[in-house]
Parts: structure tokens; sequence; C-alpha cells
């Protein structure tokens, strides 16, 4: 295996998978440092610092050595970093579950293809919206196996400009898409009431890990 380029990492840890289709698993989680497009509610903002350089090697080893169920490359936002799609390639070559969360701002027709993407798309609140990469969508539509896309809502109106999107791209019924709330922001009841009513084609998810530790914990 080729190091390929060396990468930033904030950290590396084990736990439950607490997002998309995969919630509930154990999984290895390589958090990758940087990002620097300020949503508004980035529980992440401590990914911002620099990192700890590593080889491609050391971080695959590292991760592979908690025998979790699946890995998730994450950040910060980790396609910023060349190294990211090596180490992506490497761990499809050593993991069957692979996952990229990605914020949604960069294009991601480079990941291997082996690859589960988790795109966020920015609703409105996040003060990011208009930042949304819409050319990711294409590719989304014609591989939907690979996709699940997730929206985290803050309020009505994030609600409604989600229903929108999804509905003027023709997401529902071909990927799989993921409602949450901004933990603290918006009651889940209340979102749950509003999926129920307009009988959306969405999954509704909880941010598992703030509910078994406390919401502020790292390395969760």
């Amino acid at each position: 295996m080729s190091n390929g380029p060396d990468i930033l990492v904030s950290e590396i840890f084990h736990s439950i998978q607490g997002e998309s289709t995969f919630a509930g698993w154990t999984c290895a989680f390589i958090r990758l440092a940087g990002c620097g497009h300020g949503c508004r509610f980035c529980d992440t903002t401590y990914a911002e610092a620099l990192g700890q350089t590593m080889t491609v090697r050391a971080a695959l080893e590292q991760a592979m050595a908690f025998g979790a169920a699946c890995i998730e490359v994450t950040g910060g936002e980790p396609l910023l970093q060349p190294g990211s799609y090596p180490l992506l390639e490497a761990l499809c070559d050593r993991c069957p579950h692979v996952l990229l969360e990605t914020g949604g701002f960069l294009p991601v027709d480079r990941v291997d293809p082996r690859v589960r993407i988790i795109l966020d798309v920015k609703a409105p609140s996040s003060g990011v919206a208009e930042e949304n990469c819409l050319d990711n969508l294409p590719l989304a539509l014609r591989s939907p196996s690979r996709f699940e896309f997730k929206f985290v809502l803050a309020s009505r109106e994030d609600y409604l400009w989600a229903r929108e999107f999804i509905s003027a791209h023709r997401l529902a019924g071909s990927c799989t898409i993921l409602f949450g709330a901004v933990f603290g922001k918006l009651e889940l009841q209340r979102l749950a009431e509003w999926i129920l009513e307009d009988r959306l084609p969405v999954r509704m998810q909880l941010q598992l890990h703030k509910y078994i530790w406390p919401p502020e914990t790292r390395g969760v």
C-alpha cells in the first residue's frame, strides 16, 4: 500500500455510530483536521485546530485495531486534504463498511466508489446554505445506493426549505434522506410531527452519541 500524502488528524476513536443508516453500530472514527466554512451550529469546532501529522498507513492501522463494524472518515471537512482519497481507498481494501461524512461543500467525484457517502446539505439557519455543492446531486442520482443526504434542521423554516429541496432535486424515492434536529434547538417531537403530517419519505435520526454521553463529550 502506498502511503500517499500525509494527513492531519484531529482524533481517532472508537464509539457507537450516532447517525446515518449505520446508527447503533460500533464504529472507528478518523476525524481529519481543518474546515473553515463556519457553519453556525458546528459541534466539532475543535477540529479546526491543526491536527497531528500521520501517514495514511498509521491512521489506517490505528483505526483497524479497534475491530469495529465500520469505519468513518469525518472532520472538519475531510475532502480538503488530498490524503483523504488514498486513505479512503486503503480503508476499503481492509474494511467492508467505510463511510465518509462530508460537509457537502466540495465535489465527491474522486471518492472511491466503494465508500458510503453521507453528504450534509446545509439548511439556511447554518449560515452557509449557499455553499452547498449542487454538482454532487447528478452523481448521487446515478448511484443512489452510495449516498445518504443528511439535513440537520433548527427551525420550521429549515424544514420547509429541506422539503422543497428534496422535491426540487427529485431526491425522494431514490437516495436515502436523513432528517435530524440541531441538538437543543428543535424539539424532536415537533420534527416528527411535521414528517408524519407531510408523509415525507425520509428517515428521522437522532445523534445517539449525544444521548449516551454528555453532548459536549469529545472522542465519542
